[in-house]
């Protein structure tokens, strides 16, 4: 198999740019279903379907957001059909943009290309996928097989992700637009991988629609054997599980590689506690980094099993063989409350989106600075504590400045070591698209001076990573 960006915002009314999660789910219909199959069964009408928008949004397509809300929508040449190509010009009657219509979602657009007209056929979709794949031409070798190759809106997909677990590609769909196109879609996908197995996965507003009578389910094998269990692949030599018909995302969380990294190259010799743990990848990493013991903390008692499953796919590893892990089934927030008396020398906060709506951003904030003193708590002198978010309405900036606060609260003296985003596979082209983001603290033995964190990162925290990351021949391409 060959080895080879998600979200947005467009003006509202009022012109102001609108917060946003990976995609918002569209307020589904009575009877939107049947336009789903209507439009699947039908040809798509020949003559163009012509929009003109605001200039609010005018200006934020031009600038490069791929997303045009009904409320921007001006004029409208005619009914458009669930997934037909819609032609947005401008006031001077000037090509903008092309996109998938949803005449039901309040996303009214998701764009597909900007600038100078363009054909869209099967030709140049095949160019569009060949070009999400040169894209991560390099990052990864034969130890990693399980990475993303579309990522939506920024590989000028949108609205779709498509990840690689070995032999197994998923497909995932945020949007009923791309319907109609399915069937075109996987045969390019099969034409390209004719060895793969394609799997197809449905964001929850989607799901709804199925159950009401769509002939595409969720977890349903479009190409390639029939699956019941998980499949297999490997992360940085490491091998996990993943439930590509059922589990969350699209089976594990690939995006936090690279941050797995680095918590493996600061284990060495450090009791873990991995909190929010889900199938164990920190644990693991930081296993095989030299852990002398990592805990997983889930309330979860299917991924603590999926962890165990894990710590089993690796036993050939001497350093994973001789860690000694800990399950703890518990709700995370309760149990750093409630057990002051554990002490850790790296915790790993990496908790669900706290903030999936903007309405909830405020309280996420809190609840952020307080899994950060709790987790702090814990932490022996000279611990280290990882926290990270993928809420998209709590922003980078918010997130570390909360984890910050927190460690001056704590009245101890810390050095902070780096901050991470998106990995490369995963790229965010604009703001409202950077989900991830993950802070390394320090605390320091009391009296010590905190010194200079930038200098302490360059010095000791990225060297050590590069150290570690050349023993096992990997990359070192990591977030910033």
């Amino acid at each position: 198999m060959s080895s080879t960006r998600l979200n947005a915002g467009v003006a509202d009314r009022r012109g102001r740019v609108a917060r946003a999660t990976h995609f918002p789910d569209p307020l589904l219909k009575p009877g939107f279903y049947s336009a789903i199959v209507q439009s699947m069964q039908v040809n798509l009408p020949r003559q163009r379907l012509r929009l003109r928008v605001s200039g609010a949004a005018e200006t934020a397509l031009r600038s490069g957001h791929p997303w045009v809300w009904a409320e921007s929508c001006r004029e409208q040449s005619r009914a458009g059909q669930l997934g037909e190509l819609a032609v947005i010009y401008d006031r001077q009657d000037r090509f903008l943009a092309i996109g998938l219509f949803d005449p039901q979602a309040p996303l009214r657009v998701r764009v597909l290309h900007a600038g100078k007209p363009q054909t869209i056929d099967s030709a140049w979709w095949r160019r569009r996928l060949l070009a999400a794949v040169e894209r991560r031409a390099g990052l990864f070798d034969a130890r990693t097989t399980g990475y993303r190759l579309v990522n939506g809106e920024s590989d000028g997909w949108p609205g779709l992700v498509l990840d690689r677990y070995d032999q197994t590609l998923v497909l995932k769909l945020y949007t009923a637009a791309w319907w109609p196109r399915l069937e075109e879609i996987s045969a390019i996908l099969a034409a390209q991988w004719p060895e793969a197995r394609i799997v197809l996965r449905l964001s929850r507003n989607l799901q709804r629609v199925a159950e009401t009578g769509c002939p595409a389910t969720d977890g349903q094998v479009l190409r390639g054997p029939g699956l019941e269990g998980p499949v297999t692949f490997l992360e940085s030599g490491l091998r996990f599980e993943a439930e590509v018909r059922r589990g969350q995302k699209t089976g594990f969380f690939l995006d936090q590689r690279d941050n797995r990294r680095l918590v493996e190259s600061l284990a060495r010799g450090r009791e873990v506690l991995n909190t929010f743990s889900f199938s164990g990848g920190f644990s693991l990493y930081a296993a095989r980094g030299g852990a002398r013991s990592v805990a997983d903390l889930d309330i979860s008692a299917h991924a603590l099993a999926s962890a165990q499953r894990n710590f089993a796919l690796n036993h050939d590893s001497e350093t994973v063989a001789r860690c000694p892990r800990e399950a703890i089934r518990a709700d995370a927030f309760d149990w750093l409350d409630q057990t002051p008396a554990r002490k850790f020398d790296l915790i790993i906060v990496d908790p669900p989106s706290l903030a999936r709506r903007e309405v909830e951003r405020a309280r996420a904030i809190q609840a952020y600075g307080r899994l950060a003193a709790n987790a702090i708590a814990h932490l022996r002198p000279g611990g280290i504590l990882a926290a990270a978010s993928c809420s998209a309405h709590v922003s980078a900036a918010e997130f570390f400045a909360v984890v910050r606060q927190a460690a001056r609260r704590s009245r101890r003296n810390f050095e902070e070591l780096q901050t991470t985003g998106h990995p490369p596979d995963h790229p965010a082209t604009f703001p409202e698209a950077r989900y991830l983001k993950c802070i390394y603290l320090r605390f320091l033995a009391t009296g010590r001076s905190p010194g200079s964190p930038r200098r302490v990162a360059r010095k000791t925290f990225g060297s050590n990573l590069r150290r570690g990351a050349r023993a096992r021949g990997q990359a070192t391409n990591f977030g910033s």
